[in-house]
């Protein structure tokens, strides 16, 4: 099952260690982080499922293509990363 990890940001307001989910498209891994961790989802995404603009999603060291379908290939030896971009000054 692919491994979903989240940057240490999004940890600081919400318990989300690593989870095996699967999957096998970025928005059905996502959707079964939603299912154990239904908060975190305002966070990753907006409400038509999109991945937010301050969030970056990579399998494995590759970013996803697609931010409005989440139709990135997942495989089950795959690992995705959730990362919070900061901002500021």
């Amino acid at each position: 099952m692919p491994q979903v990890t989240f940057t240490a940001n999004l940890q600081r307001h919400l318990d989300v260690p690593s989870l095996e989910v699967d999957g096998t498209r970025v928005g059905d891994v996502l959707a079964q982080v939603f299912k154990r961790k239904p908060r975190l989802r305002s966070y990753i995404v907006d409400d038509q499922g999109r991945l937010r603009r301050h969030v970056n999603v990579f399998v494995n060291s590759q970013m996803i293509a697609d931010r409005e379908g989440l139709s990135d290939t997942v495989r089950p030896d795959d690992e995705v990363f959730v990362f919070q971009a900061l901002s500021g000054g």
